[in-house]
């Protein structure tokens, strides 16, 4: 599995606006996308940090698919007048994934 994590840092004024464009804009299209496993938008607990767009990925050809396709950029370009500086985007193999179900 495969990770990809965009980090924006949003202007005070435009998160509301950037959290619900990423709900109902930004994640449907995303889900839609072959290969994509989910998508999560991290809300930094501290106000000064980035958000963070977390997709994951069943291998990182279906992730450089999404980015080369255009779709990856179409969708930042959804947010652009809300940051303060060009997003950061990393990406991460996922080695090992357990799910701990409490009992």
């Amino acid at each position: 599995m495969f990770a990809r994590l965009t980090h924006i840092s949003v202007q005070p004024d435009k998160k509301d606006e950037m959290k619900r464009i990423f709900n109902e804009e930004i994640v449907p299209v995303v889900k839609a996308q072959r290969g994509n496993i989910g998508i999560w938008l991290l809300e930094p607990t501290d106000e000064n940090e980035d958000y963070i767009s977390l997709t994951e990925w069943v291998s990182s050809t279906d992730a450089d698919m999404y980015e080369t396709n255009g779709t990856y950029r179409q969708l930042v370009d959804k947010v652009k007048g809300m940051y303060l500086n060009r997003p950061i985007l990393k990406t991460y193999n996922i080695s090992e994934t357990r799910l701990v179900v409490p009992v």
